[in-house]
């Protein structure tokens, strides 16, 4: 950060440090002297507990190195998507990288040499950030940035139930995040996968396409047999290992099924959801265009002032280059889960907000076009998606607990009208051709059921007797 050696670092009490739901962040303040403003930054490290580091060693360090690859490509390619300043960043049992405007002179120098060499020999370029050799062996990554919490800047959540039925404030986010989205489709991919950043520097989109998901569903032994290297040329492909995502895991989580009702309501599913892929994905994206998606964005993760203009968007390691069929509006803006909108005043609401979001985009995307900008027709991508139900189609498949009430809800409904007793034989019909020998499988969960559910109990039991002795 080219501190002199009069500035003074103080690092945040534990009380003080902010914890997510997949990283801590320690807040540093800095003194200001010799011309300098005071400022805060932020350490963030992964909590390699959440990520699934113990099943999949490597994981934590593969969140940090696409996140910070995602750092740098935005700041290259959309400067005026708004995100905080990244300093620096480290990788675990790695290099430390310092960005090229703080490194001395003669390391510009090299960093400028290498530059024009991969331009004149059509190598990748390598990042502004020099990598150089720690002084201690790190444990665990981490990145620097610039805490954006400020006076007139917060969180949106933090108004979003009191302010969201206000429609000036409502506009104001729908054009913020409508000319992010457009500034990111400016520069579509040829594969689906996420950028990540390797120990010279460059970055590349050679790893697989993360989203909290896939961690999560590793983190929970459930194996979802998609390499770290592994990314995709086609949506069809992608879509079939998100749906043998959801099959792994009935297969391998101990309490995925809860009866054989339950079982049978579950293989059914993902047997017609297969089904159903050509009728939501289209052959014309079949081979793109991929376009940078924040698969993780919500109300905590982005930073307005009090008209709700967006300044900042935060946590940006779950972005990856994604079908543009799996483009839609928020989800959560009537503030319910996708699999809670539930038809009558839930889904009416919502699709009001929803049509109110596609106008202002669409209002968004012409002003692009007529600016000489590449555009991609996202708003009728968008618009047809919500006509034809693919909007719930590919929530449905990133969304592994909430497949089933979202299929029962939204997609079923659009083919047959069963009544219960309709819907029980459909699905004593239909699951059968989920694999061979259905009802071998689900009796060995019921075993598998009744072992967790022991464990379970010995370990509330066990805990129970340890905190009566204390």
């Amino acid at each position: 950060m080219n501190l002199n050696k009069r500035q003074t670092c103080r690092v945040g009490e534990v009380k003080d440090w902010i914890s997510g739901s997949f990283n801590v962040c320690i807040p540093v303040d800095i003194d200001g002297q010799d011309g300098n403003a005071s400022k805060r930054v932020l350490i963030r490290f992964p909590l390699p507990y959440k990520v699934g580091e113990s099943q999949h060693p490597g994981n934590a360090d593969e969140k940090l190195r696409c996140e910070a690859a995602t750092f740098i490509w935005i700041q290259q390619n959309c400067p005026s998507v708004p995100i905080p300043r990244l300093w620096g960043f480290a990788f675990a049992q790695g290099p430390c990288f310092t960005a090229i405007e703080h490194i001395p002179f003669l390391g510009r120098l090299k960093w400028y040499f290498h530059r024009v060499v991969s331009s004149v020999f059509g190598y990748p370029p390598r990042s502004p950030y020099l990598p150089r050799k720690c002084s201690f062996s790190l444990t665990s990554g981490y990145l620097l940035m610039d805490h954006v919490g400020s006076t007139g800047t917060a969180m949106l959540s933090e108004s979003w139930d009191k302010l969201r039925h206000d429609r000036a404030r409502r506009t104001n986010l729908f054009r913020g995040l409508s000319r992010i989205i457009l500034s990111f489709a400016q520069f579509p991919f040829d594969r689906i996968g996420s950028l990540t950043l390797n120990d010279q520097g460059i970055i590349t989109l050679t790893n697989r396409p993360l989203t909290l998901r896939l961690h999560h569903i590793e983190n929970e032994a459930v194996p979802t047999d998609i390499d770290r290297d592994l990314t995709y040329s086609t949506s069809d492909s992608y879509f079939m290992d998100l749906l043998s995502c959801h099959d792994s895991r009935l297969r391998h989580a101990p309490n995925s099924i809860r009866d054989k009702a339950d079982g049978e309501a579950q293989l059914s599913t993902l047997t017609i959801m297969r089904a159903l892929l050509p009728h939501y994905s289209c052959r014309n994206y079949r081979r793109g265009p991929f376009i940078m998606t924040l698969t993780d964005l919500h109300q905590s993760n982005i930073f307005v002032d009090s008209d709700w203009n967006v300044n900042a968007l935060v946590d940006l390691e779950w972005a990856c280059s994604q079908p543009v069929e799996m483009l839609h509006p928020p989800y959560w803006l009537t503030s319910r889960g996708v699999d809670q909108l539930y038809k009558g005043e839930h889904l009416d609401a919502f699709s009001k907000v929803h049509a109110e979001f596609l106008g202002i985009f669409e209002e968004e995307e012409q002003a692009y076009s007529q600016a000489g900008n590449k555009t991609l027709g996202l708003t009728n991508i968008m618009r047809r998606g919500w006509e034809i139900g693919s909007f719930w189609y590919f929530h449905a498949l990133e969304t592994p607990k909430g497949l089933y009430n979202i299929f029962l809800e939204h997609i079923q409904p659009r083919f047959a009208k069963l009544d219960d007793a309709g819907m029980v034989q459909f699905e004593q019909t239909v699951s059968p051709y989920w694999a061979p020998d259905v009802q071998g499988f689900l009796d060995n969960k019921m075993k598998d059921k009744r072992i967790y559910e022991g464990r379970l109990r010995d370990a509330f039991a066990a805990a129970t007797e340890e905190n009566t002795q204390v």
